[in-house]
């Protein structure tokens, strides 16, 4: 058997692990000794290949920014700025005709802005928002429809951690990751508001029919000061930092998340049971995401080996689909995979394969980044899947509304998430403009 069958037998093993529920990392990790094995012919050899491709792929500086972002996204949730948040965005929004599910997104943007986690704004603005909502005359499914819908800005505004995924598997500039999320992010932003306003006007049944648009939840000037300056001081220093050049991202995250820590102490709203939480959820994250980051070295190392990529890529240059033919098959497999798999997951599998190919028809890293988060951000909604709906349903703890009532309710985010995926594709520059 040669190493490219190898490969086959190896990938085609993977994916039916997968599928059969074990966990993607353990699937990756198995498939590539068994691989590196059959083709190496020493298990010994396979073994020490590994284990050289494991320490290699979490020793470089770079990682440094996985635990950072994390602590800080955790430190602003726990302290509460996630609900001030909230506060300004349903005050500046109030007026409008849906206007607390406009509000909704504004604070999920905003707190998209210093987390990086949709799963963090998913599980914060599903206890905070959806019962506002209800109280104030929303359907049940379009609350927490909004809710799964907004909460995936978190992995496209920076900073993101799908993008310093992304930026580590193709050794990419995570800053200019960063800095090319930012169009991409505030015009899918945009487009929610936009979709949520049309809704109301025109399928009022769906949003609420009967609205509630009281000034109870009007804020003084110097309310909105001392609810908003905290985490519009952070976003400042944690981004404005990284674009001007004062500081890495990695040291701009190690200096958020003092600076979180610091809002928490402060306001009084970090406990010491606080802080033991956010260490530990930050300790499981970041294991997690290292336990990914390495899986997915050693099946890059085992594909590379077997020549399955290059392989790929000459099938695919054979197959004269085209520049296009190739993003846009790439796009819908990407989607579709959303559908079984989390977004990590997807990106581990499908990004180490798709570089090969990619890379000869010279297509921009950065731009292709930005597609692949978008692209992969939509399986967080649709499915039987959709991580973010069932992290809603686990954090809503309400019987009457089930994960079908979740999916309709995110099904029009999803959509729209569509429009701006084709947008960016067509027009490279609303993600590349301002590299």
């Amino acid at each position: 058997m040669t190493p490219y069958e190898i490969g086959l037998w190896a990938l085609g093993a993977m994916v039916v692990l997968v599928y059969l529920g074990l966990h993607v990392p353990i699937a990756l990790m198995l498939t590539s000794w068994l691989g590196v094995w059959a083709i190496k012919g020493s298990p010994v050899l396979a073994g020490k290949l590994l284990a050289l491709a494991a320490a290699n792929s979490i020793s470089s500086y770079f990682f440094g920014v996985v635990p950072l972002f994390v602590l800080m996204g955790y430190v602003v949730s726990a302290s509460g700025v996630g609900r001030d948040a909230f506060d300004v965005a349903n005050h500046l929004f109030r007026r409008f005709r849906g206007g607390l599910g406009i509000g909704t997104i504004g604070a999920n943007a905003i707190f998209a802005a210093i987390t990086g986690i949709s799963i963090a704004s998913a599980a914060v603005f599903t206890r905070i928002a959806v019962p506002e909502m209800v109280r104030h005359g929303y359907t049940k499914r379009f609350s927490v429809g909004v809710v799964a819908g907004s909460s995936v800005l978190g992995m496209l505004i920076p900073p993101s951690l799908l993008l310093i995924l992304y930026g580590l598997l193709t050794e990419q500039s995570v800053g200019d990751l960063f800095i090319a999320g930012i169009i991409p992010g505030l015009l899918l932003a945009l487009i929610f508001a936009a979709g949520v306003y049309l809704m109301a006007m025109l399928f009022p049944s769906f949003i609420g029919k009967n609205l509630s648009n009281s000034d109870e939840s009007m804020l003084t000037t110097w309310q909105v000061m001392i609810k908003g300056l905290p985490i519009s001081g952070l976003i400042l220093i944690v981004l404005g930092g990284i674009y001007a050049g004062f500081f890495t991202p990695i040291e701009a995250g190690a200096i958020g998340s003092l600076g979180a820590i610091i809002i928490g102490l402060v306001r009084r709203s970090l406990s010491a049971a606080d802080i033991w939480k956010v260490l530990t959820d930050t300790g499981l994250v970041t294991a997690a995401v290292c336990f990914l980051i390495i899986a997915a070295t050693m099946y890059s190392r085992m594909l590379a080996l077997s020549g399955l990529p290059n392989e790929f890529g000459q099938f695919v240059a054979n197959a004269d689909i085209g520049y296009w033919g190739v993003i846009i098959a790439y796009l819908a497999l990407v989607i579709i995979m959303g559908t079984i798999l989390d977004s990590s997951s997807i990106m581990l599998i499908l990004v180490p394969l798709m570089m090969p190919v990619v890379v000869p028809m010279q297509v921009d890293l950065i731009w292709f980044g930005i597609i692949t988060v978008l692209a992969v951000e939509i399986g967080l909604l649709t499915p039987p899947f959709g991580i973010s709906v069932f992290v809603i349903n686990s954090a809503l703890n309400d019987n009457s509304v089930s994960l079908g009532d979740i999916f309709i309710g995110a099904a029009p985010f999803a959509l729209m998430m569509l429009i701006v995926l084709a947008m960016v594709v067509i027009f490279p520059a609303l993600a590349v403009i301002l590299i």
